[in-house]
């Protein structure tokens, strides 16, 4: 009960904090927002940890924490010491995509041969729905091309594990989820380069052979290892199912924050917009993965998880290949901003979902 309560106040403390942010914002006193920001998601992320509905939503106030630190104190995540904290990046997706292999076995692979027409039109759909949309978003954005490229960029991206947990949340197909989102990664160093040179060619010069062994650098080496790893190890392997998730989060918050820092002024000129495209593209991405899905007769537990398969990009990648590029503070920025809008919405689609129980139909074949 007590806890209830503290739960409680954190709740009405946040809605205080908001009341006086939108009172200084628009006063015109936005640059003194920044505590009370901080404050805000502080008191929101306490507040939703209480309480089962909105607990899914702790992690994504907490990134915001992140965001508006990294957007008025910029300096402290830009360098230390004179250590450039950009290049933390590289590893870090290293990290994270090594904790996605050491949580993987050949097992995973399974559905492939249990449902061979949903895991290819859930791949087929990851690797049309989204680039074609960010395409079109980046070519009628008017931004400047790189940023214009980073739209391309984080479509034509792989899904993460962060779909994973909202299939479960959703009451989707999570073995399916999995199944698309591996086999999605694995294939990304050879996907995403020839995307990009199809679609954001005309934006920026695209090195396809560099920019795969970049990812295979960032993607399969990592993963590789984990797997091999998770082989040697068996049952001992599954100390990391604990500790790595953390990790990944944390180290997810950390390049959002970084990238948040490093682009600030092009934030403070095309923001808004920015933000308005990247949610059509989440949103897009859904609809349309769910309605292929039907389209295609997956019956509704896998259509659900296309849709977030496809809604869902691995942002942390593209802004690791915008980084490798040099170009973080621009053509990383879509990926920077789609991360957050990703966890907000794919948490409402999932809460929405979870109170609807699928309706039985016949399997995918």
């Amino acid at each position: 009960m007590k806890k209830i309560n503290i739960y409680s106040i954190s709740l009405s403390i946040a809605f205080l904090l908001f009341i006086s942010n939108i009172i200084l914002i628009s006063t015109g006193h936005i640059e003194q927002a920044g505590i009370p920001l901080v404050a805000l998601f502080c008191f929101l992320a306490l507040g939703f940890k209480g309480y089962k509905a909105l607990n899914s939503y702790v992690y994504t106030a907490l990134l915001f924490v992140g965001i508006v630190l990294a957007f008025y104190y910029p300096n402290y995540f830009i360098t230390i010491k004179g250590y450039e904290l950009t290049n933390l990046i590289v590893p870090l997706i290293q990290i994270i995509m090594f904790g996605m292999g050491i949580a993987m076995s050949l097992k995973d692979f399974a559905t492939v041969f249990k449902s061979p027409k949903a895991v290819l039109v859930g791949v087929s759909a990851q690797l049309g729905v989204m680039p074609i949309i960010g395409f079109l978003l980046a070519k009628f954005s008017d931004f400047p091309p790189e940023i214009a490229a980073g739209i391309i960029l984080v479509g034509s991206s792989p899904s993460g594990v962060a779909s994973n947990v909202i299939a479960y949340l959703a009451k989707a197909n999570v073995a399916l989820s999995i199944t698309i989102t591996s086999i999605a990664t694995l294939i990304a160093p050879f996907a995403t380069p020839v995307l990009m040179k199809l679609l954001a060619g005309e934006f920026i010069e695209i090195d396809v052979l560099c920019m795969m062994w970049t990812i295979i650098k960032m993607i399969i080496l990592p993963i590789g290892t984990g797997l091999i790893l998770n082989q040697i190890l068996g049952n001992k392997a599954k100390v990391f199912d604990k500790i790595m998730p953390i990790i990944s989060m944390v180290g997810i918050g950390l390049i959002i924050a970084i990238i948040t820092a490093k682009g600030r002024d092009s934030l403070l000129n095309i923001g808004g917009l920015l933000l308005l495209l990247v949610f059509i593209h989440n949103i897009s991405g859904y609809t349309l993965g769910y309605w292929y899905a039907r389209l295609l007769r997956l019956n509704e537990k896998d259509a659900r998880t296309i849709a977030i398969e496809v809604g869902m990009q691995n942002g942390g990648l593209a802004s690791g290949i915008a980084n490798s590029l040099g170009k973080i503070a621009t053509m990383g920025l879509a990926p920077a901003v789609f991360g957050p809008i990703m966890n907000i919405s794919g948490s409402i689609l999932a809460s929405f979902w979870q109170k609807r129980t699928p309706k039985e139909t016949p399997k995918s074949k």
